[in-house]
């Protein structure tokens, strides 16, 4: 059982993976080495595809430390050799002494990790913290086990359902607040996805900004994807250089879906129109809803979601999950339940 030492150390790990918003299609990933007295020897974490893993990453800060050492680890060391190691085979290598990991790897291609680990001499414990260590990769998680990305649907609203007037404007409905409130949920984010219809109206980038509405990096943007069959003239800003971009030229969720998965999508955030969300929503794949109601009224326009509901037992809830201002708006975090249809015999 694991001692409050290495509890302690396996919450320094969760709030180190934490801290690096965004590794998709890799999962966020803390480790930290500890002496056979408790003394913590080095921190690792996983910064994004290509960099070294959490494990290698403290392995080479501790040096010849880490011989002997315990390794507190929130996911499953690998057992796959991608562009990296097997982190299984660095930690037998290093010689460390007894292995702590909090999440059991979902992925059938790096799973085996922990019974490489045990082969090998090594004590191992599995399950200390697990809860809060999957809940750093939600979205990775669930892409690996359904087969397909977890999507999240952002919309913003007025208090009386519209999310653009009669004319097909939308910009701005919400405060300054809830846009740069956005922009952190896009950063965590590995796909941006718009219809072409919202594209045409609004000729939104689809990039994450920072404070002060700079585009960052191009290899820290997330894909761009725009679904449907319209034409997009090349001047608009979804085709700029700023992030990459994917046509999808299809409304059919499923296929969507299948689509970003060959691309390595495990989140992908929706966002505009109507339509497209209409269509997930319908198909029951969106996993998780933001939505931004701001304090104003529109009177007529476009609702936010265009479904196939035809009564109130088409209802469907939303499992709320966090609720707070941001700006003068309100934030509303929830899962998407069942309606009273579906519960029927």
């Amino acid at each position: 059982m694991a001692t409050e030492t290495e509890l302690r150390a396996m919450r320094r790990a969760i709030d180190v993976a934490r801290s690096v918003p965004r590794t998709l299609p890799n999962p966020r990933v803390g480790c930290v080495l500890l002496a056979p007295d408790g003394a913590e020897i080095a921190v690792g974490v996983h910064r994004g595809a290509g960099t070294p893993h959490a494990e290698a990453d403290a392995l080479a800060r501790a040096g010849d430390q880490a011989r002997g050492a315990t390794a507190v680890v929130t996911l499953e060391p690998c057992n796959h050799t991608g562009r990296t190691e097997p982190c299984a085979s660095a930690l037998i290598a290093a010689g460390v002494a007894r292995v702590i990991h909090a999440q059991t790897d979902p992925n059938p291609k790096a799973a085996g990790g922990a019974a490489a680990l045990q082969a090998a001499g090594i004590n191992v414990e599995s399950g200390v913290l697990a809860d809060e260590a999957t809940a750093l990769n939600v979205e990775w998680t669930f892409s690996i086990t359904h087969g397909r990305p977890f999507v999240t649907w952002k919309y913003a609203a007025t208090l009386d359902g519209l999310s653009a007037a009669p004319d097909g404007s939308s910009k701005w409905i919400t405060s300054a607040e809830a846009r740069r409130d956005v922009q952190a949920f896009r950063a965590e984010s590995d796909a941006i996805m718009a219809g072409t219809g919202a594209v045409l109206a609004d000729d939104p980038r689809l990039t994450v900004r920072d404070e002060d509405d700079l585009p960052l990096p191009y290899e820290q943007q997330p894909l761009r994807v725009v679904v449907g069959e319209t034409q997009i003239p090349q001047y608009y800003r979804v085709f700029d250089r700023v992030a990459p971009t994917l046509l999808i030229q299809s409304r059919d969720p499923d296929t969507v879906l299948a689509k970003l998965t060959e691309n390595e999508i495990h989140h992908v955030w929706l966002e505009g129109g109507p339509r497209l969300a209409g269509g997930f929503w319908n198909a029951g794949l969106i996993d998780r809803v933001i939505g931004y109601i701001a304090p104003s009224m529109l009177g007529s326009g476009r609702a936010a979601l265009e479904g196939e509901a035809t009564t109130l037992a088409d209802l469907r809830p939303i499992d709320v999950q966090d609720l707070r201002t941001v700006g003068p708006d309100i934030r509303i975090i929830g899962t998407p339940g069942r309606c009273a249809r579906e519960e029927m015999p």
